[in-house]
This record gives C-alpha cells, structure tokens and sequence, in this order.
C-alpha cells in the first residue's frame, strides 16, 4: 500500500514548471540574481494580492519578523505582547532585537485570546504581535481596540495566512505592519527559504527597508546598524508564477477541510477547530486526547501526520530566562496536547482522503 504523505509539492511545482524554467533562462542570460526585475515584479503583485501599499522582499518569514520590529523602533528594555502557540521564530524574533515576550494565553482554535491581552500591557509594552495559526484569521477588531487605545503598534505574523481574509479584506493590508514567510510548505511556497512585509504605511517601509539593507541609505552609506536580508531573484521568479494560482490552490483547500469536517463529526472524541470562512486552511488540525495512539496507528497503515505545536512556546527551553512555566497558560497548553494535523495540500485525493477518513474510523471503531 502506497504511503499517503503529509504534503507532496511536485503537482503543484508541475503547474509551473514551464513557464518557471523560461524565466530562470532569462534570469541566468541577464545574470541578475540578485534585484533583478522579477523582485520588484514580485513586491508589485505581492502588494496588490494583499490590498498593501508596500511589500519588501526579505530573505525568510523569520527576517520579516525581525524586520518588522526594528521598522517600529522596538529596542531592549521594550515588551512585545505575543501567543505560546507559533513556531518558535515568532517570539525569536522578539528575542533577536533584545526585547521581551511577553505571553497571553490562548482561545480554543488557537488563536491569541484578545481578552487577556489588556492585562498584559505595562509601561514597556510598544507593540502586539499576533499570530493567524493555522490561517485562521485573529479577532482583528478587538485586537486593533487595544493596540489603539494603547498607542501599540500591531503586528501580525501571516506564515499560515496567505490569501486569508478579515471581513472580505485580504490579511496583509489590515495591521500596521505584516509578515509573510514562503517556506514550501506553505500555500504559496518558493523553493527554498523567503519571506515578505506588506504595510500601508510609507515611514515603516522606509525603515523596514533601510534594516534589511545593511542600513544603508545606500551602497556607501549605513545610517543604523542593519543586516543583510534579500529575497533572490530566483525564488521571486517562483512566487510570481504561484501567486497565479494561490486562490485557485486555497479553494482546494476549503474543499478539504470541509470533507475532513463532515466525515469526522461525530467520530470518536475527535474534535475539528472552529475556523471563519475566511480561513486560507495552511494545514487540518483536529483534537484528540488519543493524539499519540492515533498518530502511532496511522503511521502502521502508512499515513503520515504531524503535530503543530507539541510544545508552546513559553515551555522552551531557550525561553526559560523569562520565567514562565506549566501550568501558566492552560488553554495553550491543553491544545499543544491535543492536537495533530492530517495529510492536507491541493492535490489530495478523494481516494486518499478517504482512506484517511476510513483509517480514522477504524480507530475509534466508528
């Protein structure tokens, strides 16, 4: 029996192969690897996509964080409000610029909890960073109440969320400044690591762009201590001809998750997350308190799955110097043990998800 694997990226890399491997050509005949026109080609519709004014192109989803932060002046001493459920590159970031996680608890899709975040805030609080897990899009709302009222600027990490709405607006456009990452996972994936920042506000692209460019005003000239940060040429010439089909690839998405949804309702204590419509749906989770023995048992019928996030972010290790511990965090910690994601990407089969369903089903002797 043929492993049914948690994402296969070579239908969706076939849709571009072609018309990817005539713009490499010309790419390798002009030599222009690095700034070459398919970047700003790239930062152009990535923008639009997004409803933003702006878009720079970064190296990683990890550097637009880092990015983002300097670009809103968040320095050591400064606090940055942020969820235990992320990968870890969320709150390292925050690390990166000296400055101080400081964590709220979590709701039951995952998401931050925007009632705990007011009590959160202190005199060294200078901005909310807020994650869209799974591409579930946060209570932006409330959550732009509090960063106003407090005068905080609000970020929001958009790895999961490319193509995600908030009340028919593309996330993106909606915070002050957003964050994107194009790991291949991801629905709208390159071929090896990039990131982007998307903003509406002309002073935090300057800024954003002056960090990421050695800090330089220009080639010989470096105003603030930056870094090195670029998107090639190669991997924008990819995510120009995947941004074609994105909306196309996140409908197959929804039609997925709605079939994982009503297969699974009522199966065991298997318990799917309540997303909006407007979910972009990065990966399906579902809760169980069986995860390990269900995990196990669909690993012998050769079907891989895997767990986002087995530990949040408040218990790791290298977070420990802030002082947090188990049992700080219940709703982020219960979720971190419950739950598993399934086999998901655009080309999974009926016959394949079926066999998944019916797998599931056996467990539970459904």
């Amino acid at each position: 029996m043929n492993k049914i694997v948690f994402v296969d990226l070579r239908k969706e890399n076939d849709l571009i192969r072609k018309s990817y491997l005539k713009k490499l050509n010309r790419v390798i005949d002009r030599s222009d690897f690095s700034f070459g026109r398919e970047l700003k080609e790239f930062e152009d519709n990535f923008a639009k996509f997004c409803g933003a004014k702006f878009c720079i192109g970064v190296a990683s989803g990890t550097d637009a964080l880092r990015t983002a932060l300097l670009a809103c002046g968040i320095k050591e001493g400064d606090e940055v409000i942020t969820t235990p459920i992320s990968y870890t590159a969320t709150s390292l970031a925050v690390a990166h610029v000296n400055a101080k996680p400081v964590f709220v608890d979590a709701l039951e899709d995952g998401n931050i909890d925007p009632s705990k975040i007011k009590k959160a805030i202190s005199k060294k609080t200078k901005a909310i960073l807020i994650v869209h897990i799974y591409g579930n899009p946060c209570d932006l709302d409330k959550i732009k109440r509090i960063a106003k009222k407090h005068k905080l600027f609000l970020i929001d990490d958009c790895a999961h969320a490319h193509g995600a709405t908030y009340k028919n607006k593309r996330i993106g456009s909606l915070v002050d400044i957003s964050c994107f990452s194009f790991y291949p996972t991801k629905n709208l994936g390159a071929w090896g690591d990039g990131g982007a920042i998307t903003t509406n506000n002309k002073g935090l692209y300057e800024k954003a762009k002056l960090y990421k460019g050695f800090g330089g005003v220009n080639k010989d000239f470096s105003k603030v201590i930056g870094y090195n940060s670029k998107l090639d040429t190669i991997q924008a010439a990819v995510l120009n001809e995947k941004l074609k089909n994105l909306p196309k690839m996140n409908k197959k998405r929804s039609a997925l998750a709605r079939r994982y949804t009503q297969a699974l309702k009522g199966v065991g204590d298997i318990k799917a997350l309540t997303f909006s419509k407007d979910c972009s749906y990065y990966v399906f989770p579902i809760k169980t308190n069986q995860r390990e023995k269900l995990k196990e048992f669909l690993s012998k019928k050769g079907i891989q799955t895997l767990i986002h996030y087995p530990l949040p972010i408040h218990l790791q290790e290298c977070f420990k110097y802030l002082g947090y511990k188990k049992g700080d965090f219940p709703n982020a910690e219960k979720h971190t043990k419950t739950v598993m994601s399934l086999p998901f990407y655009p080309f999974l089969n009926t016959k394949e998800q079926d066999r998944i369903i019916n797998s599931i089903k056996d467990f539970f002797n459904f």
